[in-house]
């Protein structure tokens, strides 16, 4: 690879022209979204979430940062802000690694192992602990209502439908502002 341009194009393809949906936030090749699907064998089977991905200008020699956008209940992600705590992501990540690894691989993993003991859902954690099954109901509680395949789309959209809800609400301010002003 000459550049980390020219690694971050060429990641970015591979995954595009895997079987991942990606969606660029921008004209840039640092910021996207990806469609994940819950690994087979998990209590997150059949939910499909919404990954921000952002690469650092030194991708692939740092490592992409990466936050769900739809809820998903688990120990090492942050239930508010989807911030994922991945210590092969954060702090072995190596330039031999590359994006379609995140979701083939590191995911995955996560999904299928959550580390209890190094916790961003300390509630989560802690459930797990205590009690799998509830735990694991729980999980597919939060799938059935957070990360149904519409919801993997659905952030995007959820903000467009709120600017129309808003854009209807000036129309009717501004009539009552000029009513307002030829009635004096």
């Amino acid at each position: 690879m000459s550049s980390p341009s020219k690694r971050r194009e060429m990641d970015l393809m591979k995954l595009m022209m895997s079987d991942y949906k990606v969606e660029m936030i921008n004209d840039g090749m640092q910021e996207f979204y990806v469609e994940f699907h819950g690994p087979k064998d998990s209590p997150y089977h059949g939910g499909v979430w919404r990954i921000r991905v952002e690469l650092p200008d030194a991708y692939p020699y740092k490592s992409p940062s990466i936050g769900f956008v739809n809820k998903i209940y688990h120990p090492n992600v942050d239930e508010m802000s989807g911030s994922v705590c991945l210590d092969v992501i954060n702090q072995t990540w190596s330039p031999m690694f590359d994006l379609v690894n995140v979701f083939e691989v590191f995911l995955p993993q996560l999904l299928l192992y959550p580390n209890p003991s190094d916790p961003l859902n300390g509630e989560a954690a802690a459930l797990m602990m205590r009690d799998r099954n509830t735990y694991e109901q729980r999980v597919k509680e939060y799938c059935e209502k957070y990360a149904k395949p519409e919801d993997a789309g659905a952030a995007p959209a959820e903000k467009s439908s709120d600017e129309e809800l808003s854009e209807d609400e000036y129309p009717s301010s501004d009539d009552e502002e000029v009513a307002g002003k030829a009635d004096p």
